[in-house]
């Protein structure tokens, strides 16, 4: 079992907009795995460490609300001083990033990005020149009638990024984005995720148990191996 200490309240309220897990703890079955506190401040990455098996992308399961049946958890779970674990899954407005980038095979590269889009952009034109204009600005102009398997590892990662970000996500949660990449490629990814994750002021959680990784987000790291 892992204990880190919960966050302060002075930590809690320096963390306005942030993401504030309170003594949130982890089993499964009898067995605790984990319990931990922690404040991530917007534009911070903090990052959970550790080995398969310790719990880490069950807790990113849990913010989300797709905990699976066969573990439980408690604690508190606040973004921008709201009660998460109160809202369906849908409400959370959490953007998630995964091993494999997850794009829709029956849909083009611009119509991944424009089922992302929120309805209050309408239009046919306004909604595509979003998407075009987001393309762009990520370097990958003119791939919007590509077929998502016809793009590089990179590049299918910066869309699957660009995806999350115009649906307008509160925060971020990355389990184990960068794995799969070969080790050129995962810097210069890791390096645009986590500068889009910054100017865009989303506090963000990172699972891995990569060092670099962890160095790379220079914010808080928990290491459940510990």
């Amino acid at each position: 079992m892992q204990v880190v200490a919960p966050p302060s309240p002075s930590d809690a309220a320096r963390a306005g907009d942030g993401l504030v897990l309170r003594d949130v703890r982890i089993a499964l079955g009898k067995a605790e795995l984990f319990r931990i506190g922690l404040t991530v401040h917007p534009g911070e990455i903090a990052t959970i460490m550790g080995p398969s098996g310790r719990g880490k992308s069950t807790l990113l399961a849990h913010i989300a609300g797709f905990l699976d049946p066969a573990f439980s958890a408690s604690g508190e779970v606040r973004l921008g001083g709201e009660d998460l674990l109160a809202l369906a899954p849908e409400e959370r407005r959490l953007g998630l990033m995964f091993q494999d980038s997850l794009l829709f095979p029956h849909m083009s590269v611009a119509g991944n990005l424009l089922f992302a889009l929120p309805q209050r952009i309408r239009g046919r034109r306004r909604r595509r020149a979003a998407v075009d204009e987001a393309l762009a600005d990520v370097g990958l102009e003119g791939l919007g009638e590509r077929d998502p398997v016809t793009l590089s590892g990179g590049q299918a990662s910066r869309v699957a990024l660009l995806r999350t970000l115009l649906a307008e996500p509160r925060a971020l949660l990355l389990d184990e984005p960068f794995s799969r990449l070969d080790r050129d490629l995962r810097g210069q990814v890791r390096t645009f995720v986590f500068e889009r994750a910054r100017s865009s002021g989303l506090p963000t959680l990172l699972v891995t148990h990569d060092h670099e990784d962890a160095e790379a987000a220079g914010g808080p790291i928990l290491d459940l191996g510990e």
